[in-house]
């Protein structure tokens, strides 16, 4: 099984929340596009978290100097970013593969990121924060995925409880409501594992 780890904005916290993934489920983990090389990176935070072998990690086929949209990125690297070359690595293991941004981040010019879902056609985890402007946010990423006819395996929440916000986006969207990651207090391997068997059903991930 495959998933793609998406947000309806940026700094939603799908890094943390595919480091639970991969946690839960000891999945592959790949973030084909890197914006930005601060340390850690995406794949170091996940690698850390998780604990898991090296072998769980696949490499970034672009890591990108600023923490910019990828597009741009890659200009002031010197480069356009190729679609063609971010083919998906092949593993017996689930794999979370994890995205830049949200759906609409260009990867150059002429290329968004929507369009690569589109041509990959993996089931997108939809991660959306439960503060104030989630349900505008989420419903218009609902609305984008499902025109393309892009497959939408349900959405994940991050934050505090708002089981009114949770449930309007629901009824609205018709799309499974996978759980809700809380903020944690302390990040490690085993505060994700919890989150992961307190939040979320696994038999939604291996199915």
């Amino acid at each position: 099984m495959k998933f793609f780890v998406t947000g309806t904005d940026t700094d939603i916290g799908k890094t943390i929340f595919s480091a639970m993934l991969v946690c839960g489920l000891e999945a592959d983990y790949w973030k084909p596009v890197q914006s930005g090389l601060e340390t850690p990176t995406d794949r170091e935070t996940v690698e850390q978290l998780s604990q898991l072998p090296a072998d769980h990690f696949h490499p970034e086929i672009y890591r990108l100097n600023a923490p910019l949209s990828p597009h741009r990125s890659a200009e002031l690297d010197g480069y356009v970013i190729d679609p063609e070359r971010l083919s998906i690595p092949t593993t017996k293991r689930p794999l979370v593969i994890e995205g830049a941004g949200g759906l609409m981040v260009p990867l150059n010019r002429e290329f968004l990121l929507i369009d690569l879902l589109k041509k990959w056609q993996i089931p997108v985890i939809l991660c959306a924060r439960t503060r104030l402007g989630t349900i505008n946010h989420s419903l218009l990423s609902v609305m984008a995925l499902r025109e393309r006819g892009i497959p939408i395996h349900g959405i994940a929440f991050i934050g505090d409880d708002m089981p009114d916000t949770i449930r309007t986006i629901a009824d609205f969207s018709g799309v499974k409501i996978l759980g809700r990651l809380p903020y944690l207090a302390t990040l490690t391997k085993q505060t994700l594992q919890k989150a992961f068997a307190d939040h979320f059903n696994p038999t939604d991930f291996l199915a």
